[in-house]
């Protein structure tokens, strides 16, 4: 990745705000800060395909399996800003089953792009769709916005949820009740 542009963007930025990037703290500043967006933002340069690197196995499994708590760092796509939770990931195979890894790089590199939480349940969902081909597939995400939390309104304590059932997990209440039931968060 490395581009060199982007270090002078981010010394643009902070000059623009009023700061001098030759003072002792700042003075590789927007070199960190190109390399962190370059990091933050690294799911861009990455493809399904790769990801997954033919890790999909046979399997006459066809209950539902589901991974918990796959936690997930984005950036909002409207101010830049940080946004972070968990994503609950069900699917039911089809004569096939993804290696359990891979559904946690899936939601990474779908996160490691600007964002709105709401496309990225949806990618995750159709990504994983694509690669298992399964009857269903559901994705559920918590996570708190800093740009609620900073600036605007500033609610510490706002969380937003949002959704995605394909397939099986849109045409069945009872699919959909199991596995909304199965992601609960249990007591410690």
């Amino acid at each position: 990745m490395m581009n060199p542009d982007l270090d002078h963007h981010f010394e643009q930025i902070i000059t623009g705000l009023g700061e001098d990037t030759r003072r002792g703290g700042l003075e590789k500043t927007p070199y960190r800060a190109a390399r962190a967006m370059e990091y933050l933002t690294q799911g861009y340069h990455q493809s399904l395909d790769e990801l997954v690197n033919g890790a999909m196995f046979e399997s006459d499994n066809d209950e539902m399996v589901i991974v918990r708590d796959v936690e997930f760092y984005s950036l909002c796509e409207h101010h830049v800003l940080p946004f972070f939770g968990h994503a609950q990931v069900g699917y039911i195979p089809d004569g096939r089953v993804i290696g359990l890894s891979k559904i946690a790089r899936i939601v990474d590199m779908y996160a490691r792009r600007l964002q709105i939480q709401e496309n990225l349940a949806r990618e995750v969902a159709e990504a994983i769709q694509h690669v298992t081909q399964a009857r269903g597939v559901a994705v559920q995400m918590d996570a708190q916005h800093m740009c609620m939390m900073m600036r605007g309104v500033s609610k510490q304590n706002a969380e937003m949820s949002s959704s995605v059932m394909l397939g099986t997990f849109r045409e069945s209440v009872s699919a959909r009740n199991e596995f909304l039931q199965l992601i609960r968060r249990r007591p410690a």
